[in-house]
């Protein structure tokens, strides 16, 4: 059946079972009422010697079973401290979404244990900021428990016929009571790490242990200390020679014994020893948090009745240690006000915390219920479900095949065989056409293919002849008649002139991934300097415009799909003071021309010559790779060489008479000039002159309809 909004909070201890059962307030969020109580004392201390505590735990459930319902509402445990593992970590600023998957690592790293072998749940603590997404020095709260352990707190529940919806570990459960009950302003102010609020200090002495939990409601801080009310009953039944049963008699009633002093100085070492790890722990807590300030300090648990116990950690601390006396926001139902309830409030603190925290409003929400048992419990709930809508389906699927049967007997006649009949021919012959037609389409598909083949088979043949016509057409050049020319260095310098010493092409299946990607930055920054340059088309080539979009990344975007890489290897001596040199030269006429320049082929009617730009043909993406500094260099015009003449090095300039001086040589002819090295690169995705021409007819229709649109648009605002 579904649950009710009660929850009942039970701690199973050593001494004791204790157990609330809280419901929401109806007017008042920040409070709750507790609806009912029980508490059931052992009729001996679980870890006292001869006890059995499976059997007295058995019989305690039993009795707490008889006294009260627990039908539809949710149960929530505490196990010790010391069974769990609980870590504060804090992460470095990270994406919020992906701290699911750190804490996975850190638990792998915290957790000595495999996560197969353990119950283990996380959560981040309130108080961090967060800002585009991104977690700011968030801390995380880690906690864990060997499936073993959480088996065994889970059996003698199990077996009593009580299904537990919440595990939390008992500091965890005194933590969410603090926050909830004594902490009224709790987030009022944006936490801040540097000034944190002042921290409380919790002491929870149990039997055999004592929780000591300091928190300042956004952190806790936590630690099990190995002390408890029965190790006083130890030092009692050694000191004074007594029984364990008699020595927590003695113990509980020291003040009326017959020598008082003689009790207290017998425990006086226990207390000198809780004293010592309360204050070792809280320096280590203050060694670790520099900047927490302790606020107030407060007593839990029934061994804190212990006479003189409460005044002892006073002024030993130097903080005031107070029990609590009642629970501000618990309302006061019929149970509360009952005597057992106020003479064992300190036990209930616990119980307190795990109502809390199953109401929702705990600030802690993290539960060691293993996963498969509240995956089983979900399978079970849906189960009737599942059954009535198979039902359902099973009347349904039952109603509709007599309707059928019903419709079928109604039209089962010779006419209606006959109809089916030509029914079935009908269909036999449309299908036999079907598959006519399709093996017509194959067949026209099979000779398309060999068309386009053949046709892509020649015009493959000159895509190379047009790219090298393409980069011939780039290429500057000289306007003047060679007689015109003057082999002198201020000549050779003036002229519009880039030699091309070496043409490599590199095929890949991914030009873009390829190449560009890995040459994209450089890319960018090579065409960006160009415009910081301030490069002029008007000095190399003698007009125009300076250089435009050489920033850009290229016509149409970054390239993609099967291509080339093209690299040419040159030099130039346009190198005088006048303006475009070196880099500059080749960015305004090898660079721009690849980018913006046409070419004529026969891609006319009748394959008549028009002009092509490059980027049609499939050219994009150039640039100057690298460019090297002013080499000098010294030419023999008499040579007769392409561009100049000879070409060596400078190292002397050659003499007028023979080195040995035996025949006069004539008058040296060389020319010193400054030659300038470069590398171009550009993407070549080769597109052939059919494909060229079905571009440009789109383009001329979409000129055609571009007017009709304008004109209807023009009548439209007319109209208006």
């Amino acid at each position: 059946m579904a649950k009710s909004n009660a929850v009942w909070g039970i701690d199973i201890g050593q001494c004791a079972l204790k157990a609330l059962e809280c419901r929401p307030h109806e007017k008042d969020e920040n409070r709750i009422v507790v609806e009912s109580f029980d508490y059931i004392e052992y009729p001996k201390i679980l870890s006292q010697p001869e006890a059995e505590p499976e059997e007295l735990v058995r019989e305690a459930l039993e009795l707490f079973l008889s006294r009260n319902d627990l039908t539809g509402k949710s149960v929530a445990i505490s196990v010790a401290g010391q069974s769990g593992l609980a870590r504060f970590i804090k992460l470095p600023p990270v994406e919020s979404k992906k701290i699911p998957d750190i804490v996975k690592y850190e638990a792998r790293q915290q957790i000595p244990f495999s996560l197969e072998d353990v119950v283990w749940d996380y959560q981040q603590l309130t108080g961090g900021s967060e800002e585009d997404g991104f977690a700011l020095e968030p801390e995380v709260g880690l906690f864990a428990m060997k499936r073993d352990q959480v088996a065994r707190a889970l059996e003698p529940l199990e077996a009593a016929g009580i299904e537990v919806d919440l595990i939390q570990l008992t500091p965890l459960a005194v933590y969410n009571y603090v926050c909830f009950d004594r902490l009224d302003d709790l987030q009022a102010q944006p936490y801040d790490p540097q000034a944190p609020p002042e921290s409380t200090i919790v002491i929870s002495l149990g039997t055999d242990t004592t929780d000591l939990v300091v928190t300042n409601g956004y952190r806790v801080w936590q630690r099990n200390i190995p002390i408890g009310g029965n190790h006083f009953t130890r030092s009692l039944s050694k000191e004074l020679k007594l029984t364990f049963a008699k020595a927590e008699h003695l113990k509980r009633n020291a003040t009326q014994a017959d020598d008082p002093k003689a009790v207290f100085q017998a425990m006086r070492p226990v207390f000198s020893d809780l004293l010592a790890e309360i204050q070792r722990s809280l320096g280590y807590f203050t060694s670790i948090e520099k900047s927490a300030k302790f606020g107030s300090a407060i007593a839990l648990g029934n061994a804190m009745k212990l006479p003189g116990l409460q005044r002892y950690l006073s002024q030993n601390l130097e903080q005031e240690v107070k029990p609590i006396e009642q629970f501000e926001r618990l309302s006061a139902g019929s149970s509360s006000g009952r005597a057992p309830f106020k003479e064992n409030i300190l036990s209930f603190a616990v119980a307190y915390g795990l109502c809390i925290q199953g109401l929702g409003k705990g600030e802690l929400h993290t539960s060691l219920l293993p996963e498969e048992i509240v995956r089983s419990r979900l399978v079970r709930a849906k189960k009737p479900w599942v059954v009535a809508g198979i039902a359902a389906l099973m009347v349904g699927m039952t109603f509709n095949y007599f309707s059928h049967v019903s419709a079928w007997s109604e039209t089962s006649t010779d006419a209606m065989k006959q109809a089916e009949s030509a029914a079935e021919a009908a269909k036999r012959n449309s299908d036999g056409f079907k598959n006519a037609n399709a093996e017509l389409h194959e067949q026209f598909e099979a000779l398309k293919v060999t068309g386009e083949s053949l046709v892509s088979n020649v015009e493959g043949r000159l895509k190379w002849l047009e790219l090298v016509k393409a980069i011939g057409t780039a290429l500057p050049k000289d306007p003047r008649l060679p007689e015109e020319r003057k082999e002198t260095a201020e000549d050779i310098s003036d002229r519009n002139e880039l030699h091309i010493v070496s043409m490599v092409a590199q095929e890949y299946q991914d030009v873009g991934a390829e190449y560009f990607f890995l040459v994209k930055s450089k890319y960018d920054e090579e065409h960006s300097t160009s415009v910081e340059e301030g490069t002029d088309v008007h000095a190399a080539v003698g007009g125009g415009d300076p250089l435009d979009g050489q920033s850009e990344a290229g016509v149409g975007g970054d390239p993609s799909g099967k291509g080339w890489v093209i690299q040419l290897t040159g030099f130039h001596y346009h190198n005088s003071n006048r303006g475009n040199q070196t880099r500059r030269f080749v960015n305004n006429t090898l660079i721009k021309s690849l980018k913006e320049g046409v070419v004529l082929l026969p891609d006319g009617e009748g394959d008549t010559l028009i002009e092509v730009a490059m980027e049609d043909m499939g050219i994009s993406h150039p640039w100057l790779v690298e460019g090297s500094n002013l080499v000098p260099e010294i030419l023999d015009p008499e040579a007769g060489l392409p561009g100049a003449g000879s070409r060596r090095p400078p190292g002397g300039r050659l003499g007028t008479s023979d080195p040995l001086g035996e025949e006069e040589l004539p008058e040296s002819t060389e020319i010193e000039l400054e030659r300038y090295d470069f590398i171009v690169e550009f993407c070549w995705q080769p597109i052939l002159k059919s494909q060229r021409r079905e571009n440009a007819e789109l383009k001329r229709q979409n000129e055609a309809n571009q007017p009709a649109e304008t004109a209807v648009a023009d009548e439209s605002n007319s109209t208006r």
